[in-house]
């Protein structure tokens, strides 16, 4: 399994290799401007699938149950072809925003999985993570840290709006705080998952220094106190939240 799990590694490996170390910006450029006729896009795939065939090969030699060279051909081509059609979609999408960005390399991930999967010739890895993640710890995990992201949000905003009018500081980024709150209690509940409550004690000192010179006049301090209620709210409620969890972990 080891074995099996390294060829799905070295797919991710070299395509990262291939879709950020090793593509010039003006490959970028050049497809985003001429699209479906710039020969960069094809240069781009080609690189790709030129790439995961050196991986799948080594993978084959060194297994005497490894699949066939149809199946390795077979998958560095269709790799190197969706590689392709997916880049292509982004261009005359929205390149710049975050979601096709996101989408984009999802896509990209499943058509590696695949490829694995028809490399190794059965479906057993893929229903055992299947298994795996509805198990009660892996769906605790899950719920947990996606209460600690936008619900807490709403529900911190709401136990702190009644100051939110005193206070009036324009000077602040749209948003920012939420975003903020939530990287905050991400952490938080990562490190309590991971028994590193000391971390989070110097994730608390770095806030507060970093507020510290904030302390010049009445209106700071409103901002200050403020901020350092969400803070504690923030935190207190996810390390709450990840202890809670891992009692759900450890009795199950």
């Amino acid at each position: 399994m080891n074995a099996d799990l390294s060829l799905l590694l070295g797919l991710v490996l070299v395509h990262l290799l291939g879709d950020f170390a090793l593509q010039p910006s003006r490959w970028v450029e050049a497809r985003l401007v001429r699209k479906v006729r710039s020969p960069q896009l094809y240069l781009h795939a080609a690189l790709h699938g030129g790439l995961a065939l050196t991986v799948l090969s080594a993978a084959t030699l060194s297994r005497s149950t490894g699949a066939s060279w149809g199946v390795v051909l077979g998958g560095a081509a269709m790799i190197a072809v969706s590689h392709a059609v997916i880049d292509l979609g982004k261009a005359y999408l929205s390149p710049t925003k975050l979601r096709w960005f996101m989408l984009d390399q999802a896509l990209h991930l499943l058509v590696l999985l695949g490829v694995w999967l028809a490399w190794l010739g059965h479906w057993q890895p893929l229903i055992a993570f299947w298994q795996w993640l509805f198990t009660p710890p892996v769906l605790g995990i899950v719920v947990a840290y996606m209460l600690v992201t936008r619900p807490l949000s709403i529900v911190i905003a709401l136990v702190i709006q009644r100051w939110s009018a005193q206070i009036d500081n324009p000077g602040t980024l749209i948003a920012a705080g939420a975003r903020i709150g939530m990287a905050e209690r991400v952490l938080v509940l990562t490190l309590v998952l991971l028994d590193q409550l000391t971390a989070i004690g110097f994730l608390l000192a770095a806030k507060s220094v970093l507020r510290f010179g904030e302390l010049r006049g009445a209106q700071d301090r409103k901002l200050t106190e403020y901020v350092l209620m969400g803070t504690l709210l923030s935190v207190s409620t996810a390390m709450v939240l990840g202890l809670l969890i891992r009692l759900v972990v450890q009795g199950s």
